[in-house]
């Protein structure tokens, strides 16, 4: 899985069946989760370890056993602790049958009319259940496996409406909402700009505010400074193409935004542990 963009526009499974599964552990190159967010629903299930989870403004600790749900444009970010954790996301409209009785009930979450809780904390219940049923068979795959994904998506949002898992209100206030969406177009700025040369007057100006005001703001919202972020958005776009292409580290630490070779270094290891030269090392897959 990747975690690339802020506003991820990939094609989940197939146009047809528009559901993927990730299992993610250490290895990953995008063990961290930056912020981001898509269209699409996910649910995350923790293996093994915890994991700091931010939705919007809020922050909480999910341990093993733990199930997180995402509704669609939600703002999200996780930072995994000793973690392994799995993540199905998947698109609503693939459970809008026609003529069903259920459109209704999915229409609703849809358009936001039902929120559903996103923190489920371990415990034997028919949840879980459902849960884990839904992620071991999105990881088999066997034949006839869709069907029995389906089953397992209208049974967990079923539980859901049955045991009242849910709210009726926004879960945003106003400025909180507002807050939200003067965060996104930074990010947009930075995904989209990060090889130019950014700075602090143009966050700053993404977002409304003065310097002096953004940097207290940003760092209420993501615990780093607009610059420290900025470095390390860029250094997540190096991983991919340390991962995906051949090409020299110089040139890749000059494509990602980065004047200085030595400079790009010294940030690499300050996110990632160890050199861009080890890193291509360790997690080597072929080019073709």
């Amino acid at each position: 899985m990747q975690y690339i963009d802020y506003n991820e526009r990939k094609i989940r499974g197939t146009f047809d069946f528009p559901i993927e599964f990730y299992h993610i552990d250490s290895q990953h190159p995008q063990y961290a989760m930056p912020y981001h967010w898509h269209v699409e629903y996910e649910i995350i299930r923790i293996l093994e370890g915890s994991f700091t989870v931010s939705l919007d403004e809020n922050e909480f600790q999910a341990e093993h056993g733990d199930v997180i749900f995402i509704n669609s444009g939600t703002l999200h970010a996780g930072i995994p602790n000793n973690c392994i954790y799995e993540c199905i996301v998947f698109d609503m409209n693939m459970l809008m049958k026609k003529d069903t009785v259920c459109q209704k009930y999915i229409q609703d979450i849809m358009n936001h009319v039902i929120n559903i809780n996103q923190f489920y904390k371990k415990q034997s219940s028919e949840f879980h259940k459902a849960v884990w049923q839904l992620f071991d068979v999105m990881d088999h795959k066997s034949y006839g496996y869709q069907l029995i994904v389906q089953g397992c998506l209208y049974q967990f949002l079923g539980i859901i409406l049955e045991h009242g898992d849910y709210v009726t209100d926004s879960l945003q206030t106003p400025q909180n909402h507002r807050r939200i969406l003067q965060l996104k177009q930074v990010l947009e700025l930075i995904e989209n700009s990060y090889p130019d040369q950014i700075t602090l007057d143009q966050l700053s100006k993404a977002a409304g505010m003065s310097p002096k005001y953004f940097c207290r703001f940003f760092q209420e919202m993501t615990h780093k400074s607009p610059i420290d972020y900025l470095n390390y958005y860029r250094v997540e776009r190096a991983c991919y193409q340390l991962l995906n292409t051949d090409t020299s580290i110089t040139d890749i630490s000059y494509g990602v935004g980065f004047n200085d070779l030595s400079y790009f270094i010294k940030s690499f290891k300050k996110y990632k542990g160890i050199t861009p030269a080890k890193y291509r090392k360790l997690n080597y897959i072929p080019v073709y």
